[in-house]
């Protein structure tokens, strides 16, 4: 029997020195629970990747341990990669009612068992063998975002999860500061706390900011109105619908994720959606254009989405035709700065009007900003810190940040993911590491994309392609036909007789060389090719193109 250890192990499997991904797991008593399980978006060098999802090779190992995976809210970055990880473990799932209602549809769209979901009310507790955990009411950019805090047998873990401190959040839902306050007051072991802000000096704007905005641009136009933002934003979905009701216009959306969200919060009463205010897209035309308004995903310009689509001309159903106004109303996200901004240079192309954050107030941040950051760590009070839900400079400035309000050094941890963080009464220390990484998906394929696919993938791009095609016998060992030659992505044949005359004259230098002293094994054939063929290509271009030698025997 394996040996109980009292101490408490935290491992985070993603969101640490990176944006998303968000994944951690707590260990004690050989019982574990997950906090979040959460997707990324591929960097530009990850060539034809969907997504990004965490390594969960610890928990495959470990899978009789697990008691629970618990959510703090439903953004993609905290749920995303749920679907994937339930085709490998089979664990119960808690959450809150919207994040449990959009991972239903995420569920059933991969065609899993809908049968593990729990919904908690926040402020309310659950046990989870050696665990309990509370969910505390946050304010974030989605209803029902919660903290956590997990009581043990060593202390008390805070998880802030995702917050900000809106004193007049849309739906009236308060953060529970109190609960927090009084959290802090009985004593927590350790907070994590998210540092996705933390460059930012004062407060995040209210969300009720934004409802303003709108009301004014929405008065003022006269004109069709499209507005894009993230789906999952409910509260900002809300203001929208307010805004159009009051100006006398019909609401509709475009993009699969913003009708599901939209269906999803309408039925569990988080959209609140005037009489005949709601239409179908379909039915657009039977209005006039100063009586609509479009809510559409592609606020990030993703290639595939709804406003991307209209930009470019693809859109079956919508057409942008000038005079439109278009709404941005969501803060690019890093690395997605050069798809917004073409996406903008085509709308204008096309004679719309367009909004975006630079030139108007219609985003403000789901995240805490330094001082309430600083109020978190005030009222909470903890003995340790680990900060979280950031690249390195973000937890590397909320470090210091704590180290300000006057938490010992030796307190404050910087974890990156596959950490073995292992914490009892008096002191906190990193003892060992655990596979952890990026599992890319593409397409249907989860994993089976790694770094020689996609170093194929990158030098392909850059360089291109040369098939070299030779025939040879079975017997003599002599070429019968060919070198055949075809080129892609490296130069045009018809345009490069030259070049290609004399690739044909390296390789049969190269085969005459083989067959002179008897060497018949294909290996040792194709590298030959290779590597006469390469040095000739680099001297006559300064390429590199990935050649792919192909013998056959006749």
């Amino acid at each position: 029997m394996a040996r109980k250890t009292s101490k408490l192990k935290i491992i985070p499997l993603g969101g640490l020195q990176e944006i998303g991904k968000n994944m951690t797991v707590i260990e004690y008593k050989d019982e574990i629970i997950i906090i979040d399980c959460g997707l990324s978006f591929p960097e530009d060098e990850m060539l034809g990747i969907d997504i990004v999802i965490p390594d969960i090779t610890y928990l495959i190992k470990n899978r009789e341990k697990i008691k629970g995976l618990v959510l703090t809210h439903g953004h993609e970055d905290h749920i995303g990669a749920i679907p994937y990880v339930l085709k490998k473990l089979d664990i119960p799932i808690y959450g809150a009612n919207l994040a449990i209602g959009l991972l239903e549809i995420k569920l059933k769209e991969h065609r899993i068992s809908t049968n593990s979901l729990n919904v908690v009310n926040p402020g309310s507790k659950i046990k989870l063998g050696n665990f309990e955990v509370e969910f505390v009411r946050v304010t974030h950019s989605i209803p029902d975002a919660c903290a956590l805090a997990i009581t043990t047998g060593v202390g008390t873990i805070f998880h802030t999860g995702d917050f900000k401190v809106d004193y007049t959040p849309i739906d009236g839902q308060v953060m529970d500061l109190h609960r927090i306050a009084e959290l802090g007051s009985k004593g927590v072991l350790l907070m994590m706390g998210e540092s996705t802000n933390v460059e930012r000096p004062g407060y995040t704007l209210s969300e009720s900011n934004v409802g303003h905005t709108l009301d004014e641009i929405f008065s003022e136009a006269t004109s069709r109105i499209l507005i894009a933002t993230f789906a999952s934003n409910v509260h900002r979905l809300q203001q929208i619908i307010n805004a159009a009701y009051k100006n006398g216009r019909k609401v509709t959306t475009s993009g699969r994720s913003m009708v599901n969200v939209v269906n999803v919060a309408r039925n569990l009463g988080y959209l609140n959606i005037p009489e005949n205010t709601f239409i179908e897209l379909k039915d657009i035309n039977k209005y006039q254009d100063h009586e609509l308004v479009i809510m559409t995903t592609g606020s990030q310009g993703e290639p595939l989405s709804a406003l991307t689509r209209m930009a470019s001309q693809e859109h079956r159903q919508i057409e942008i035709k000038k005079g439109d106004l278009v709404i941005f109303s969501a803060h690019p996200i890093p690395g997605n700065e050069k798809l917004v901004s073409r996406v903008i240079n085509q709308l204008f192309e096309r004679g719309a009007n367009v909004i975006y954050e630079s030139i108007s107030d219609i985003h403000v941040s789901g995240h805490a900003c330094q001082e309430e950051l600083k109020l978190m760590h005030r009222l909470v009070k903890p003995k340790f810190f680990i900060p979280v839900h950031g690249e390195y400079r973000h937890l590397k400035q909320h470090m210091e940040l704590a180290k300000k309000l006057g938490m010992p050094e030796e307190n404050v941890f910087m974890l990156s993911n596959g950490c073995v963080f292992e914490l009892d009464k008096d002191q906190g220390k990193i003892v060992s590491k655990i596979p952890s990484g990026n599992i890319l998906v593409d397409g249907l394929g989860v994993g089976d994309v790694g770094n020689i696919v996609l170093r194929d993938r990158k030098h392909l791009s850059e360089d291109g392609l040369m098939v070299v095609v030779v025939s040879m016998s079975k017997d003599t060992g002599r070429v019968v036909s060919g070198p055949d030659i075809i080129s892609r992505g490296f130069v045009y044949v018809r345009e490069s007789e030259d070049l290609m005359d004399g690739a044909r004259e390296v390789i049969k230098k190269s085969l005459e060389t083989c067959e002179n002293k008897n060497m018949r094994e294909w290996s040792y054939l194709k590298n030959t090719i290779k590597d006469e063929l390469r040095n000739y290509l680099y001297e006559k271009t300064k390429r590199n193109p990935m050649i792919l030698p192909i013998i056959m025997e006749v």
